[in-house]
């Protein structure tokens, strides 16, 4: 579904990833590994084209490197950013409601809106609300939402559990799972929590300084000595 040959990314002229090869099957689920600093969420900004890049990148077969992050989005690719990008001063709904701005087809729009509250209750309780009065975890339920209502193929998720407490972090991962399974939908993580997306993922890369030093499933990334030590404190 996903491939990438040769990746780079810059900011300014300084390069931070350094011609990066990776790939993503249909309704997989891969995360991305590394330290602060590492590339997780420049490899992310480079796939829908919030950064400037050089290389190849291919999603369905089309070529998508240069093109406006709309469009990005308008192939099924939903981008949920670090910090959730929540739109403190709308409504749950209205919040809901720009994910699908992209969308014409109001019966489907309508089906979807079901979908999401249905895995996502606490969010039709307070549709109403202004989303920046909503917890942590409820704001990035919301994100995910917000993306879902673009029916994406491929759902690119930056840090998802970040600040969020341990047995919200659980739920939110537990929702994720569901969301895969019963909907197909592919997932690229960057995750603080190694042990935590290690466990969800099938595959894994594994970043340093902007290149790629380690890949292979999941299951084997997190059996590996040095990455257990680096990654995962025991």
């Amino acid at each position: 579904m996903l491939e990438a040959r040769g990746l780079s990314a810059y900011y300014g002229e300084t390069e931070a990833l350094h011609a990066i090869d990776f790939g993503l099957a249909e309704g997989a689920i891969v995360t991305l590994l590394g330290a602060n600093g590492a590339g997780k969420t420049t490899t992310l900004r480079a796939i829908s084209g919030m950064v400037r890049a050089s290389g190849e990148v291919f999603f369905a077969g089309k070529p998508i490197l240069g093109r406006a992050s709309e469009e990005i989005a308008r192939l099924g690719i939903a981008h949920v950013p670090e910090g959730r990008g929540t739109f403190v001063r709308m409504s749950v709904e209205e919040n809901l409601q720009l994910g699908a701005m992209t969308r014409r087809d109001r019966a489907g729009i309508a089906r979807d809106f079901e979908k999401v509250y249905a895995q996502f209750p606490r969010l039709y309780d307070r549709r109403r609300q202004q989303a920046g009065t909503l917890s942590g975890g409820e704001q990035q339920m919301l994100a995910i939402g917000r993306a879902l209502m673009l029916r994406p193929r491929l759902m690119l998720l930056d840090e998802p559990s970040f600040g969020l407490a341990p047995r919200l972090v659980e739920e939110l991962f537990a929702s994720l799972k569901d969301l895969n399974r019963e909907l197909g939908v592919a997932m690229l993580i960057v995750e603080q929590n190694a042990a935590l997306a290690l466990d969800l993922a099938q595959e894994a890369y594994l970043l340093e300084t902007g290149r790629i030093v380690l890949s292979g499933p999941a299951r084997l990334i997190g059996a590996d000595e040095n990455v257990r030590r680096s990654y995962l404190g025991y």
